[in-house]
């Protein structure tokens, strides 16, 4: 199969890309390297550096003419949605559509989207929450992914293309980005083995729904060659605080350091877990690997790369 991962580079994407080649599938990957790390693309899969919002996206779509499209591309960070809401919408909006656009002109069949289920549905009383609760995204980044949804939806009835988006709750892992604002496990476990302090922001209390990318990787593959559409959760159904996280890092990491606690940051929900029933009777996907064990292979991930 004939496959495009558009944020091939970064932390999800890579992975993804990697877990499509060794199932034996032509991968491009589309990365402007902006975040995205040009050794991170596995080898063997073609790598077009482009802007998902550049209109030279569809000629390279017209070139590769892929089957399935794993658009996974987007500016990631909730706080930077909310204190630079124009280049939030400019990604995660006018690129969807753009590469939704190249999509149609190149006949693509498919396009699995990389959505988001804490930041879609914002604070709510009920947890996990399904697929059919009702939006009430607290951030642009959550407004702006429930936006690339409906576009989907448009693109799906004008022009015929089969797509699906799969809610991610909060992904961690190798490879996840531990120098920015997203990806609270990285970080934690990138100061904390450098024997650095994490910082807390409010009083941890806050919770998520954490799931190994390995697994949002699975999910992908099986939203590609099901004949299932529409939207899915991809969790755990687990709720798990800041602090629980933290204390869990700091025993992977052999680490006795206790955490500073920061302001709590704008835009930033109180409680997150998702529903993922939808996804195991349609998908035929459950979430295999247990917080403590990917907590383990993250942090040994970290400490190989700093002894490298």
């Amino acid at each position: 199969m004939r496959t495009l991962v558009t944020g091939g580079a970064g932390f999800i994407g890579s992975t993804l890309a990697g877990a499509l080649l060794d199932a034996g599938h032509d991968v491009a990957v589309v990365d402007d390297l902006s975040r995205g790390l040009h050794d991170q693309v596995p080898q063997g899969a073609r790598l077009l550096q482009l802007d998902i919002t550049s209109p030279a996206l569809h000629d390279a779509l017209a070139e590769v003419r892929p089957e399935v499209v794993f658009h996974q591309a987007a500016q990631i960070d909730v706080r930077r949605s909310v204190s630079e809401p124009l280049f939030d919408t400019a990604v995660n909006v006018l690129g969807t559509v753009n590469v939704l656009q190249g999509c149609a002109a190149a006949e693509v069949r498919r396009v699995v989207f990389a959505s988001s289920g804490g930041a879609i549905y914002g604070d709510t009383d009920q947890l996990p929450t399904p697929e059919d609760a009702v939006p009430s995204p607290a951030s642009h980044y959550g407004a702006a992914k429930l936006c690339g949804e409906a576009y989907l939806g448009v693109y799906a009835q004008l022009y015929g293309l089969e797509t699906v988006s799969l809610r991610y709750a909060n992904v961690y892992g190798p490879r996840q980005d531990p120098f920015g604002e997203a990806g609270v496990v990285a970080i934690f476990a990138a100061r904390l083995l450098s024997g650095g302090e994490a910082v807390i922001n409010g009083d941890g209390r806050q919770t998520r729904d954490f799931v190994f990318v390995d697994d949002v990787v699975r999910a992908n593959l099986l939203a590609a060659r099901t004949d299932a559409l529409g939207t899915y959760n991809i969790g755990t159904g687990t709720q798990t605080d800041v602090l629980t996280i933290h204390r869990l890092l700091a025993a992977a990491c052999g680490s006795d350091a206790a955490p500073r606690h920061g302001t709590a940051k704008a835009g930033e929900q109180l409680r997150s877990c998702l529903e993922v029933r939808r996804a195991r009777e349609r998908l035929g996907w459950t979430p295999q690997v247990e917080l403590a064990e990917g907590l383990r292979r993250t942090v040994e991930f970290f400490r190989s790369a700093a002894a490298a």
